[in-house]
């Protein structure tokens, strides 16, 4: 395994954490806990 692959594979897995936390960011999430009334909204 050369330099060049491994400095691949770590941007490729940079990108993939950034997107995926972009994403998480973006989801919109409800969330209703019924007997003391909490409600969280995001």
């Amino acid at each position: 395994m050369d330099i060049r692959s491994v400095v691949i594979g770590v941007l490729a897995g940079t990108v993939i954490v950034l997107g995926y936390l972009l994403w998480d960011s973006q989801q919109t999430k409800v969330k209703v806990d019924l007997p003391g009334i909490k409600i969280e909204g995001r």
